[in-house]
């Protein structure tokens, strides 16, 4: 069977500001029911509570501040959309902040434009939400710009590393976004959209989705097939997370420019969760120029994570319906108590990530691995050691540990996503 989805993309007006999420799940559920795990200073307080965290060597931190470091999805406008709270300065929660973004030596984190699938069922509203979030990214940079600055291209991302600045480039997180338009692809391009992810939980009008039974495509749409090619025209980089076998399929087929999967992992480790890769894919995906940016969730990284996060939810859900009405805070906070109690949450480490980066090296080439964490998106399911962005230096140390070279690990960081996006860049630029 498709297995169930992991805990993800929560609505953030069910959240207490500050809180932590049920350890070592996934919390940002698209479900207010599952929003009660960030309620609690209960399990807030528990045993997982710990980071665990290694020290990275100097050698490691000082070559995270001399690269480029690019991370092709991080949930930030969505966290503060309901929460807004001032990231220039630490903040109590979430996975991003400025300090923290240069302890760890990030350039380029994406700005995950996230629109979530039920927005489908209103015309226009994914739409306006890519606004409303687009806006909140470009004030960012308007209200901090001795920090932030929009990056539309390749060659802003080196010049605004270069000046010591955070650069902004954005993702659209569904291509529901556009509706039933294609025009509103060169809209969001000029907004700074520089990659759609085609489809999110649901199908919609573009394609298929990996989390959704149904299939009512078998890959690309009609429409979805115009808007790879009107993207390629464009220059917005076309990702294949979360689709269907069949849309990847598709895409690859049809796309002119290398295409990416912005926050995916290797499928070897989780295996039938069509949410990741496959190795057959992988190798297509490389084997076409492209890229896959390894998401750090749990559930993405180990098979036992993923199956331990499908229970809690079957659990979950078997509870609700026994208990006969949706459940109060107070309810909530109990039942996730005793949960941690019976059960400790399976918590991923470093070297989970580190087996996922080798083995897409391994199938695709070194050239074609880089990092899209999914900071911000998958909540307390984040391995020890890699639990914020001021972490990267740990994962460059494991890395070379490992034994990968120094201009290896340079390319996972970020020059292998830049390689992707300036050619991109070039397919739009020549024409057809």
């Amino acid at each position: 069977r498709r297995h169930a989805k992991p805990l993800s993309k929560l609505r953030l007006e069910h959240v207490v500001p500050g809180r932590g999420c049920y350890p070592g799940f996934m919390c940002r559920s698209r479900r207010p029911l599952f929003a009660a795990a960030l309620l609690t200073g209960v399990l807030s307080t528990s045993a997982f509570s710990a980071t665990n965290r290694p020290a990275a060597s100097p050698r490691a931190i000082e070559m995270a501040k001399q690269w480029l470091l690019v991370d092709t999805h991080v949930d930030l406008p969505y966290r503060l959309h309901d929460h807004p709270e001032d990231v220039t300065k630490r903040t109590p929660g979430g996975d991003f902040d400025v300090p923290r973004a240069r302890a760890g030596g990030l350039d380029a984190p994406f700005m995950s434009i996230y629109l979530p699938a039920k927005l489908q069922e209103e015309n226009g509203a994914s739409r306006r939400l890519a606004d409303q979030l687009i806006d909140m990214v470009e004030g960012l940079a308007r209200t901090s710009p001795r920090d932030f600055e929009l990056a539309r291209s390749v060659a802003d991302v080196r010049r605004i590393a270069a000046s010591g600045r955070i650069a902004l480039p954005m993702g659209m997180e569904n291509g529901s976004g556009i509706e039933n338009d294609l025009g509103l692809l060169e809209h969001f391009h000029r907004r700074g959209i520089r990659y759609v992810t085609l489809t999110h939980g649901k199908v919609n009008n573009l394609s298929d989705s990996s989390y959704d039974p149904e299939r009512r495509w078998h890959g690309l749409s009609p429409l979805g097939r115009a808007a790879v090619v009107e993207m390629n025209r464009l220059g917005i980089m076309v990702d294949v997370s979360h689709v269907s076998d069949e849309t990847f399929d598709d895409v690859i087929a049809l796309s002119r420019a290398p295409v990416i999967a912005s926050h995916s992992s290797c499928r070897h480790f989780t295996p039938g969760f069509e949410r990741n890769l496959d190795d057959e894919r992988i190798r297509q995906l490389g084997a076409r120029g492209g890229v896959l940016m390894i998401n750090f969730g749990g559930a993405f990284l180990r098979d036992d994570i993923r199956r331990q996060h499908d229970a809690f939810r079957e659990r979950h859900d078997a509870w609700q319906k026994q208990l006969g009405h949706e459940p109060s805070a107070d309810e909530e906070k109990g039942f996730l108590a005793e949960a941690v109690a019976k059960e400790k949450p399976i918590r991923a480490t470093l070297a989970d990530v580190v087996a996922q980066i080798r083995h897409a090296v391994d199938l695709a080439g070194v050239d074609h691995v880089g990092l899209g964490s999914d900071f911000d998106g998958v909540g307390d399911s984040l391995p020890d050691g890699l639990r914020d962005v001021s972490m990267y230096p740990n994962l460059i140390e494991a890395l070379l540990t490992a034994g990968f070279s120094e201009a290896d690990v340079k390319k996972i960081a970020g020059e292998n996503l830049l390689r992707v996006w300036s050619e991109v860049e070039a397919v739009a630029a020549a024409g057809t």
